[in-house]
């Protein structure tokens, strides 16, 4: 057993419960982030926080783990493209740090899925989008700059220079 004479309900307001955030997009912004260790100790996962910036649920809070790193090569390939799209969706494409993702709105689309774990049901982050009248990111093959063709000699012009 554990001592609780220090404790008084009287003067702490109880915890809030939460309703599942009904399915849709919400303006919402990254306010932390965690790097884990996934479960089995090989891998790596992304854990983000996002808050909802507007609306009637402003202020409530979503959670998204990305398996950056994971033995399983789908899902791997399925959180970095997550990582992708919110990258594009805010706007910084090589970010050095996570802490450049924070802070900068973007729209996140939220399902409602069941937990395997407990058969409930519960939020679930289904993608991301950048906000309205933000100029869309151009993916690498969209945005690519043209490779110069070699030149026929083998030595270089000044057609070659690229100012």
């Amino acid at each position: 057993m554990s001592d609780l004479r220090w404790f008084d309900a009287n003067n702490t307001p109880p915890a809030q419960t939460f309703d599942l955030l009904p399915a849709g997009d919400y303006t919402c912004i990254i306010e932390a982030d965690e790097m884990k260790d996934t479960r089995d100790g090989l891998g790596k996962r992304l854990n983000l926080t996002f808050q909802v910036l507007t609306g009637p649920h402003k202020g409530r809070k979503l959670w998204e783990g990305l398996n950056i790193v994971n033995r399983s090569d789908k899902a791997q390939e399925i959180a970095r493209g997550q990582l992708s799209a919110i990258c594009r969706a805010v706007g910084v494409l090589t970010p050095n740090d996570t802490s450049e993702l924070h802070n900068k709105p973007l729209i996140v689309s939220v399902g409602i899925g069941v937990n395997k774990e407990t058969g409930e049901n519960q939020n679930r982050v289904k993608g991301f989008k950048p906000m309205a009248g933000t100029p869309a990111v151009p993916t690498r093959l969209e945005g690519a700059p043209k490779a110069p063709a070699p030149a026929a000699s083998g030595v270089g012009s000044d057609a070659d220079v690229p100012f």
